[in-house]
């Protein structure tokens, strides 16, 4: 089946990475390639666009693109440094971009397991060769464990009552399915229908504990920094408040540098220079979020916020 995918904050980004036509670019999700598409446009005969995905159906639709300024490497975006290192392009990337998340295809596909909306196996891994799903954490974890991803990764109020629910029931009959696990979590919860579907935050919680993803992104960030050359853009875009918070604090932290102990005998202009000569990242703007006519466009972009970074100079 063919699933139709829609980049988000598509012209954002391309501002964002300030695309030098000669320049070496990493797109560390790579999904269904619509921006790493605009990317090559962008790109001169002597550019270069490597593209990273751990999901294996992302890998071979990025075959369609017949380029050879383009390369697709089969990798979750937390080793970039260790892929850049194989390719011999370790600190030397212009621009990276992460794109987070769960991608349109992904949710589309029944068959993957991501929606509550659409029967499937309770699956949910973003690489197909990974051992753990869904489907083993609601049938096994304990009531505890269960808590502690819908409390933690989806934010979900009722994650308590949730978890003692699924593990009491699973005990007559596993869950195997989306709408079966969809169906319950709504009947847990109760109470008047709302706009945003009750098993929500608990699917979004599953999903981040399947795939690991915020352990993901933040080995992905620290990696990013010996990837990134001199003035090379990171544009992460994330898709909720977990994720967004991960990236601005990392921007945060390592645009300010290396701070000297109260106390000490040093002048002020002395701590400045300290501080800016150990900082590693500036920030480029503040969040980013789509237009009202991008929202028209593609209602999955209102989540969307995308954050702009550049690497400082490297000291000798």
């Amino acid at each position: 089946m063919a699933f139709t995918h829609i980049p988000v904050l598509l012209n954002e980004v391309l501002e964002g990475l300030a695309i030098r036509e000669d320049g070496i670019y990493v797109d560390a999700t790579f999904g269904r390639g619509g921006h790493s598409r605009k990317i090559l446009e962008r790109l001169g005969p002597n550019g270069r666009l490597y593209g990273l995905d751990r999901d294996l159906t992302a890998v071979e639709a990025a075959k369609s693109i017949t380029d050879n300024r383009f390369k697709i490497i089969h990798s979750a975006f937390s080793n970039i440094k260790d892929v850049c290192e194989m390719e011999g392009i370790l600190g030397k990337v212009d621009g990276i971009l992460m794109d987070i998340g769960v991608s349109s295809p992904q949710i589309d596909d029944p068959s993957r397991g991501f929606s509550f909306e659409k029967d499937g196996p309770l699956d949910m891994r973003m690489d197909q060769s990974a051992k753990l799903d869904a489907k083993t954490i609601v049938n096994t974890y304990s009531k505890q464990d269960l808590a502690y991803i819908f409390k933690v990764y989806g934010e979900e109020n009722f994650a308590s009552k949730v978890a003692s629910a699924i593990v009491r029931d699973r005990e007559k009959e596993p869950f195997e399915t989306t709408l079966q696990l969809s169906e319950f979590i709504k009947r847990v919860i109760g109470g008047k229908p709302t706009p945003k579907h009750k098993a929500t935050r608990c699917f979004q919680a599953l999903r981040i504990a399947v795939n690991g993803e915020l352990d993901e992104l933040q080995n992905a960030l620290q990696g990013s920094l010996d990837v990134l050359a001199n003035q090379g853009r990171l544009c992460v875009i994330s898709f909720h408040s977990l994720e967004d918070r991960i990236v601005k604090t990392f921007i945060k932290d390592q645009s300010q540098g290396q701070k000297v102990p109260n106390g000490l005998p040093i002048t002020f202009e002395e701590s400045e220079k300290l501080r800016l000569s150990t900082a590693k990242l500036e920030p480029i703007g503040g969040a980013i979020k789509a237009t009202p006519e991008e929202i028209a466009m593609n209602v999955r972009s209102r989540s969307a916020t995308l954050r702009v970074c550049s690497r400082l100079k490297r000291l000798p």
